[in-house]
Parts: C-alpha cells; sequence; structure tokens
C-alpha cells in the first residue's frame, strides 16, 4: 500500500472516530501524525481530501453490505440490514456520510459526482443482499429504495421516544418491504 493509500485509511478512520463536520487540516494532520503540506501533497486540497475520504466510507460500507449473511426472507432482511447500521462498522460509515449529506457536501461539486458513484454502489449491494434475501431481481430496486432511505432516516431519528417503538416501525418496514417484494404470491414471511 503506497503513502497516499495508508493516509487515506488514516484519515478516514480519524473521521470515523471524531466525525467530519468541522475537519481542518492542521488538528487532522496532528493527530494522524503527519503534517498539512504532506496532506495537500497527497490530496491536493481539503475538498479532494475529504471527497476521497466519502468514497473510502462507502468502500467500506459496501463492504460491510457484502459480507451480511442471507436472511430467509426479505423481511427478515431488513431486519438483519437494520442491525447491522446499528453496529460496527456499519454505525460509524452511515453516520459519517450522514455528516456529509448534512454538512451540504454531497449536492455540490467537487463531491457531486463521486457521491452519485457511491451511491450507485451501495444501491448495488443492497440489491444483492435482497436478492439473497429472496427478493425477485425484478422488484428488487423498489424494495432497494424503500428500505435504503428509511433506514437512513431511522438511523437519524430524533423524534422516536424508545427502542420498542423504533423496533415497531423497522418491524412495519420489513412487512412493507416483504410485501414489495411478492405482492402476487402473498409468499409467506417465515
Amino acid at each position: 500500500m503506497d503513502r497516499r493509500e495508508r493516509l487515506l485509511d488514516e484519515v478516514t478512520d480519524h473521521v470515523l472516530e471524531h466525525g467530519l463536520i468541522g475537519l481542518t487540516l492542521r488538528p487532522l494532520a496532528a493527530a494522524i501524525g503527519t503534517s498539512d503540506r504532506m496532506l495537500i501533497y497527497h490530496f491536493e486540497s481539503r475538498d479532494a481530501l475529504v471527497s476521497a475520504v466519502v468514497l473510502r466510507v462507502n468502500e467500506r460500507a459496501v463492504a460491510a453490505v457484502e459480507a451480511l449473511p442471507a436472511r430467509r426472507t426479505v423481511r427478515a432482511g431488513v431486519h438483519g440490514l437494520w442491525e447491522a447500521f446499528g453496529a460496527a462498522p456499519l454505525q460509524a460509515l452511515i453516520t459519517a456520510y450522514v455528516q456529509a449529506a448534512a454538512t451540504g457536501l454531497l449536492g455540490e461539486e467537487p463531491y457531486r459526482t463521486d457521491v452519485r458513484a457511491s451511491n450507485d454502489q451501495w444501491a448495488a449491494a443492497l440489491r444483492d443482499y435482497f436478492v439473497r434475501c429472496g427478493a425477485p431481481p425484478r422488484r428488487v430496486r423498489r424494495v432497494v429504495r424503500l428500505v435504503d432511505a428509511s433506514l437512513l432516516g431511522l438511523h437519524v431519528d430524533l423524534a422516536t421516544e424508545s427502542s420498542d417503538q423504533l423496533a415497531g416501525v423497522v418491524d412495519d418496514l420489513a412487512r412493507a418491504a416483504q410485501g414489495l417484494a411478492h405482492p402476487e404470491t402473498g409468499r409467506p414471511e417465515t
């Protein structure tokens, strides 16, 4: 692994631990044991560095989804994905993505193009996961759109007061996703 890749991994690890909001080069460089000049040398600018971090976060998130075991049904798959959202490594990876979105980074260049590519990779990983959980390939895109947007919203939910309420919402989502995957057959959810 070359120096740039090692630095990118160190910066990504730092962002996952400390967050993306308020990230500045000098304190970041000091925290990972290098200089801000070295970061600029390898990444050209703070924007390019942050863009590379967002891409690396997505690579790790895709790998985490690819590593998830298949579940017996789409409904169980939603529950499995939600459990993964609440545990390492996905919890920190999703949080970093949300922070990038919250700071407005994702809709502006130089980030927009990279984020679109990342989102396509993320969606493909989710489609593969739900196909492994029994979703028909012809219906899996709808399942992914519903589940991805919903779980991301639930990940940042501040209104739900208890874990029991949240579990109920996730199960409602899981039932809806199961229905989207198999509307014509009424396939059992067991």
